[in-house]
């Protein structure tokens, strides 16, 4: 089975995305192959985290088993959450301008669901060492570091920042990210703690599919990588 872990629906405001829907990215999954994406919806990101929710669950309502949810949660918000029905939750530090270990994100640890964060090094809202502090603190929540640290120069150490908290794992997607790269963090961090995600509709699936697809890696770790973890992760969350 191939997941990917990180996907988006809709529109962003200084941003190309030449394709927002549901429909369009299923077909492009059916394509290359993709059994399922979990998605949070850009306005749920942006404007109004309870409407965009609710377009992602109607996307997941008529493409059952394709499309998955990670509701947003806004800290300024402080939307509703649901522990049915959901992949877990999404936070976006960097546009929600709240660090991700700030206490005002509680209400995300406290269901105990898995976590996809935006991560970015050296930013002041989500560098890679906050994750850590989080992991520390809630050792229970499965905890997705996205792009793992988004740029080059933080990559490695992204990956030598996950030992000793077993419910850290790197997630891969972002257009800096490399097959060599991803082959290398397998290799630092352990293949069983990377996670493979695209980050469609904001970036091509194709793409960033073909990056682990073709990877330098073996059979094994690249099954562990295109499904195998996200699945150990969300267990039974799948259907």
């Amino acid at each position: 089975m191939i997941l990917d872990a990180h996907g988006h629906l809709g529109p962003w405001p200084d941003f190309l995305i030449p394709d927002k829907t549901a429909e369009g990215m299923v077909e492009l999954m059916d394509r290359i192959g993709i059994d399922a994406i979990g998605i949070s919806h850009l306005l749920g990101v942006g404007l109004s985290a309870e409407e965009g929710n609710r377009l992602a669950f109607e996307a997941a309502a008529r493409h059952p088993g394709r499309i998955g949810v990670w509701q947003v949660y806004n800290p300024h918000q402080r939307n509703r959450l649901t522990t049915e029905g959901v992949w877990g939750v999404k936070v976006h530090p960097d546009v929600h301008q709240c660090r991700l270990d700030d206490r005002r994100y509680d209400p995300v640890w406290e269901l105990g669901l898995p976590v996809l964060a935006h991560g970015q090094t050296d930013s002041p809202w989500s560098d890679p060492e906050q994750f850590t502090t989080v992991a520390r603190r809630h050792p229970h929540v499965p905890l997705l570091l996205g792009h793992a640290g988004l740029w080059p120069y933080g990559f490695a150490r992204a990956a030598e920042l996950i030992h000793g908290h077993p419910n850290l794992y790197l997630e891969i997607c972002g257009s800096k990210m490399t097959g060599r790269w991803i082959a290398k963090l397998a290799g630092l961090a352990g293949a069983d703690r990377v996670v493979y995600g695209s980050d469609s509709c904001f970036l091509d699936l194709r793409v960033g599919f073909g990056r682990v697809a073709l990877a330098p890696l073996s059979d094994a770790d690249r099954a562990l990588i295109q499904g195998g973890n996200l699945a150990r992760v969300l267990k039974g969350r799948l259907a």
